[in-house]
């Protein structure tokens, strides 16, 4: 029980250190393949986690879906030594990571909009919202990679965990409009994504500095 009430203390600020571990960790490891069989289950454990404290007061249907699904996202890159080689597995990986991530983006959104002041929560959850995004990009790009590898030049053929870097790389780059071009989409379905996520990047930003303004307006009022 205490357990649960840190968690859900302290929400935004366990999900921004989970998101940010998860995305970026491979800039201290130079060992892949200790980082795909042992560090991507653990990143996922600790994303999964700090998930919890975001639906402690959530419906019991919320809880439920969010434990399939941290379930799966766990067991996926745990099976990557035995279905490591099959094309199925990958795209259901990437699809599946996508559902959960958009899954907690919406119940980020939803808090973002609700209450009418800024504390350390706002903050977080506002920066927790952003990586949320390269998250979802990061993957749902990735699905279409592996489907197709030509569909980008410039990702990295070594294997599954510098691809996924590339991506992140390249979804975060996309997400801030820096855009330095040494990946680039070569397909029709990943150009529109990239674009799209271009556009729902600079939609995010400048949405998400309205609310900041709106709620600072308002606390100052009160």
């Amino acid at each position: 029980m205490r357990i649960r009430k840190f968690l859900h203390k302290r929400k935004y600020e366990l999900l921004l250190f989970a998101l940010i571990q998860h995305l970026f960790i491979g800039i201290f490891l130079s060992d892949m393949l200790f980082y795909e069989q042992v560090i991507w289950p653990v990143n996922m454990l600790v994303l999964g986690v700090a998930s919890i404290g975001l639906f402690v007061e959530k419906g019991m249907w919320k809880n439920i879906i969010r434990n399939v699904l941290f379930f799966i996202v766990l067991a996926l890159p745990i099976g990557l030594p035995f279905f490591g080689n099959s094309l199925n597995y990958f795209l259901a990986l990437n699809a599946i990571y996508v559902l959960f991530f958009l899954f907690i983006f919406w119940e980020v959104i939803k808090y973002l909009v609700k209450p009418s002041y800024i504390n350390v929560d706002i903050i977080s959850a506002s920066a927790c919202g952003y990586f949320l995004l390269i998250e979802i990009c990061t993957f749902l790009l990735q699905y279409f990679y592996y489907q197709n590898h030509d569909s980008f030049k410039g990702i990295s053929m070594n294997g599954t965990p510098f691809a996924y870097m590339d991506l992140v790389y390249f979804s975060s780059i996309t997400l801030t409009s820096i855009g330095f071009g040494d990946i680039t989409p070569n397909h029709y379905q990943t150009k529109l994504i990239t674009s799209l996520f271009g556009i729902i990047g600079q939609f995010y930003s400048v949405v998400l500095v309205g609310i900041l303004i709106s709620k600072f307006v308002s606390q100052s009022e009160d």
